[in-house]
């Protein structure tokens, strides 16, 4: 049967990877100028813009006298924009950022005329099944996808209930651009149609005709021309759109359904290294995430919109850092070293509105507002210029009052600058959206506390022959030879890791209402501190470890060593905990790749802040703070805290026998210096999950 081929001209557009966000600027306005001249004197029929809408921002901010042909061609339905503010990395991403992703960006689209939208999800490295529920909140009723499709999945399916197209040969076509005769390109398109074709059971197959940065050749109806005539009896060619695609194929999707992630990589790349490379980023995302929520709550609590604008400023700068090549950690140093930039000036803007807000409406310094969502009990950090009687205090600084900075009718002088005393104080029932008196502490306590251990009525920590056991789970550090790059991690083939042991313990605070644990480890390199906090009353133990990292090309992970072999993980995606099942025996080390195009399967999958395991006799939760990847190898639970690699590509990575990008040597991959991991431990069911995340991220206001 001869196939219809509905192509579609397109350009990928990542802002920034291995060049920087400026130099790709410039590649974009002479591409995007090309393709508004080929618009514009009708010699292609239409454009589909990425599904982004930050790039035309980009692109206008230096050419606004280009706006009005834009606004144009939109109306006209020549160029398609949005539906999303910037392609963000879906499993990276809560839920409120996917939903603020949405919102600014069909915000904007509509701002330029465009109303009609896919989920356009060509190049997200796998796909979470929850971002459908998310899409169709929007309004959006057809997506496109591909990286994480498994084989039988065919070009058109349901997707959790959405029709979806599976870009079964990808969007990287650049066939047009090839510097090759037009036969050559004809033959090279056949066997990309005839793959595609064993997929679809309809006349007709969507084409993407575009790659990364590319630009539209300017004789490309002409060559489409010469290809049909060449192919004329098995495909003919027409430039179009996706949405034309989609109405022609709309009986197809019915044919085969799938309600599951899509993170298969027997077919096409998922590069799941991403998740544990740069956690420094993850730890700045999960905190501006967070940060930018609570100054929402607040505004939206006190029904001021005077902060409206600069926070969907500050959205803009954390959702452009969300853009997969940029949270995954798998671009330049440059690259990287601005998104550390934006991340610092959005906390900057979120604790100024903070201190703003609490000035303005006249907090006292002794006072809590509960924003969590439901009434709150436990210990509370706060900071006051005052020596106060009857709390507990548990550091000193010196700096001025948030207040005095917050007042435009003063200004700091160098008497100013005092003591600044942190308090811990335990409160309550703090009922939701009220304020009530922090009151000094007057509490029982159940901490037991020793050199070498730390324990209350539901948590002990022991420290037994120089290893840390948490309710009797072995928790240790490993560590591993990575031979890989930035997207996957290499291991060598028999490297199980090392272990570190304890080397010295001594107890570092013991108050009442907490006791922290400071815990030397042994390293290859340098030692490696943890301070484990236990709060009384609580089924939570809080790991803080801090190290000095100088050695290259490994991974480090905490590895809780179970009673039995793990099967099945619950973990976090876009706040709702899906499970995954994993055959514990499976070795990645056994089943290294050996021919062209493959990627290892692997047992790690991502997470956003927490994961929990209940099944089997094994019962353990971890919330963490950044820390977006874990690992199921027999009864063991890995959580990388440092993957140190030295490439954002390397064509020598036992795991990948393909190249995921360019070879380009990066040296802050390597997380050189200073590194933080926190997580909270805890056992007990989903209601226990919950729990401890109201500890690790409260809402709370003092």
């Amino acid at each position: 049967m001869k196939k219809h081929v509905i192509a579609y001209l397109h350009t990928h557009w990542d802002r920034e990877w291995y060049r920087e966000f400026e130099i790709f600027r410039m590649r974009l306005l002479r591409v995007f100028d090309n393709v508004l001249d080929l618009l514009s004197k009708n010699l292609i029929p239409s454009f589909y813009f990425d599904g982004q809408v930050s790039a035309l921002e980009d692109y206008l901010e230096i050419r606004p006298e280009k706006k009005e042909l834009v606004e144009n061609l939109i109306r006209h339905k020549k160029l398609f924009i949005g539906p999303f503010y910037c392609l963000v990395d879906e499993f990276l991403t809560d839920k409120s950022c996917f939903e603020k992703n949405l919102e600014l960006g069909i915000k904007t689209a509509q701002k330029y005329g465009c109303n009609e939208f896919i989920g356009y999800l060509a190049d997200t490295f796998g796909h979470s099944q929850n971002i459908v529920d998310v899409m169709r909140d929007y309004g959006i009723d057809k997506c496109i996808v591909w990286r994480g499709c498994k084989t039988e999945i065919p070009s058109e399916f349901k997707w959790c209930g959405m029709d979806t197209v599976n870009l079964v040969r990808g969007y990287f076509h650049d066939e047009f651009s090839m510097q090759a005769d037009i036969e050559t390109k004809a033959q090279v398109l056949k066997k990309n149609f005839d793959l595609i074709s064993e997929r679809s059971n309809s006349k007709y197959i969507l084409f993407p005709i575009g790659a990364d940065h590319l630009g539209i050749e300017p004789d490309i109806s002409d060559q489409i021309k010469s290809v049909n005539e060449i192919l004329k009896n098995e495909y003919y060619i027409t430039l179009s759109s996706p949405f034309d695609y989609f109405t022609r194929v709309e009986n197809e999707f019915e044919k085969y359904r799938i309600n599951d992630e899509l993170r298969d990589n027997s077919e096409t790349f998922t590069l799941q290294g991403c998740y544990s490379s740069r956690l420094d980023l993850k730890r700045y995302n999960t905190e501006c995430t967070y940060k930018l929520d609570l100054v929402t709550r607040l505004t939206n609590y006190f029904k001021d919109n005077s902060y409206e604008t600069l926070i969907e400023y500050a959205y803009k700068m954390l959702l452009k850092n969300q853009a997969h090549d940029s949270i995954c950690g798998c671009s330049t140093d440059d690259v990287h070293n601005e998104n550390i930039i934006r991340y610092k000036k959005i906390l900057q803007i979120a604790n100024g509105i903070i201190d703003e807000v609490k000035f303005k409406n006249h907090f006292d310094k002794k006072r809590v507002l509960n924003l969590s969502g439901k009434d709150f009990s436990g210990n509370l950090e706060f900071e006051s210029t005052e020596d106060l009687e009857g709390y507990e205090k548990i550091c000193v600084k010196k700096g001025f009052d948030k207040y005095l900075l917050a007042d435009t009718q003063r200004i700091p002088i160098t008497e100013d600058y005092n003591n600044i005393y942190k308090y811990l104080v335990n409160v309550e029932n703090v009922k939701n959206e009220e304020f009530e008196f922090v009151m000094p502490n007057y509490v029982s306590t159940d901490l037991k506390y020793g050199k070498d251990y730390i324990e209350n009525s539901y948590i002990n920590l022991k420290i037994l022959n120089q290893n840390i056991y948490i309710n009797g789970i072995k928790t240790s550090l490993k560590d591993f030879t990575d031979l890989g790059d930035s997207y996957n991690f290499g291991p060598s083939e028999n490297d199980y890791g090392k272990e570190y042991k304890v080397l010295r313990s001594k107890i570092v605070l013991n108050t009442p209402l907490r006791v922290l644990l400071k815990i030397d480890i042994e390293s290859s390199w340098d030692l490696i501190s943890l301070y484990a906090g236990l709060d009384c009353y609580s089924t939570n133990i809080h790991l803080k470890y801090e190290w000095e990292n100088s050695r290259k090309n490994h991974l480090l992970c905490v590895n809780f060593e179970l009673q039995n072999p793990i099967r099945e993980v619950f973990s976090e995606d876009l706040n709702i905990l899906i499970k995954r099942e994993f055959n514990p025996e499976y070795d990645i080390r056994k089943n290294l790749p050996k021919t062209k195009g493959k990627e290892v399967k692997n047992n790690t999958a991502p997470m956003q802040r927490g994961l929990l395991i209940d099944e089997n006799g094994n019962n353990l939760g971890v919330i963490t703070k950044g820390l977006t990847q874990y690992e199921v190898f027999q009864n063991n639970l890995l959580i990388p805290i440092l993957r140190a690699t030295g490439k954002i590509s390397n064509p020598e990575n036992p795991a990948r026998t393909t190249p995921a990008g360019p070879p380009l040597e990066v040296e802050s991959l390597q997380m050189f210096g200073y590194n933080i991991a926190e997580m909270y431990v805890f056992f007990g069911n989903q209601n226990a999950f919950k729990e401890t995340l109201d500890c690790a991220y409260n809402y709370i206001i003092i």
